[in-house]
């Protein structure tokens, strides 16, 4: 018990001390206005290599994971932007949004440096190159799972005709949904730990933060969502822009709680090599 409420304290106190709730808020403001440009350069690139079901793979991989009442305004708006007809793949406004997106990716890159304690010795060249790789990663995954998007009601067309025997389980299939959001949410964030920030770590070293991360979004995802269905004013308050003030809170506990994360795997690092340079220092 002390050794885990040293490493709360130690997390905590860091990311008091180093900005983290103004890092939150730069992070969600930056995912907030990367998500349409990503969005349109994604749908661009995947209608110039004949995915047409990216969007509607896209909107459910990002927002299945949200609580519906905070979902359902953006994701609309979404696939009104989607929708709109637009020229080629190489154009101006496609690199600009592919531009755009990247710089979500940096706004993740800063706040873990500062919560894993590091100072980024890359060059800027290097560190927005991989921004864009993993934007256009990003993008070839949802891809292919948008391929599947036509395969399997087919598979499970086939399977409950030539099986029925498999009923139950062809039904828990039918859920995959869900399943693949989830799975895509935690490689996200394995990735982003791994490589984003500058250093090397381990697996095992992001394992704890990952998994603080994922209940504690699902724990703030329903307690949220349960405020605004009970006690919220934001539509009064902010009229047509609720929807828009709706996502940014979210997205700021969303991105509080994901530096948070990263400050837990530090003060855990820092917990194990602590010991070693004490013992080196007394020999």
């Amino acid at each position: 018990m002390q050794r885990i409420r040293t490493v709360v304290m130690d997390a905590v106190t860091h990311f008091n001390n180093d900005d983290g709730w103004a890092m939150a808020s730069h992070v969600a403001l930056s995912i907030l206005m990367a998500l349409f440009p990503f969005m349109i350069f994604g749908t661009a690139l995947a209608s110039f290599l004949g995915a047409n079901a990216y969007a509607e793979t896209a909107s459910h991989l990002i927002f299945d994971t949200w609580p519906e009442s905070i979902a359902k305004p953006i994701s609309r708006e979404v696939v009104n932007v989607l929708t709109v007809e637009r020229g080629g793949l190489l154009t101006v406004s496609v690199f600009a949004a592919a531009f755009f997106s990247a710089n979500g990716v940096e706004a993740l890159r800063v706040s873990l440096n500062r919560a894993y304690r590091v100072a980024e010795t890359r060059s800027w060249y290097v560190t927005r190159a991989q921004s864009l790789g993993f934007v256009v990663i990003a993008v070839l995954v949802i891809m292919a799972i948008s391929f599947l998007l036509v395969l399997a009601p087919l598979a499970l067309r086939l399977a409950r005709q030539y099986a029925p025997w498999m009923e139950s389980i062809i039904s828990a299939v039918d859920s995959w949904r869900i399943l693949v959001a989830a799975m895509v949410l935690i490689i996200g964030l394995t990735a982003s730990h791994l490589w984003l920030p500058s250093g090397r770590r381990r697996l095992i070293d992001v394992l704890p933060g990952i998994g603080l991360t994922l209940v504690a979004w699902m724990a703030g995802a329903l307690m949220f969502a349960s405020y605004l269905k009970e006690f919220a004013t934001y539509v009064s308050t902010y009229a047509g822009l609720a929807s828009i003030m709706i996502a940014l809170v979210f997205l700021y506990i969303v991105a509080a709680i994901f530096i948070l994360g990263a400050e837990i795997n530090a003060a855990i690092i820092n917990a194990r090599t602590r010991p070693t340079v004490v013992q080196d220092r007394q020999e």
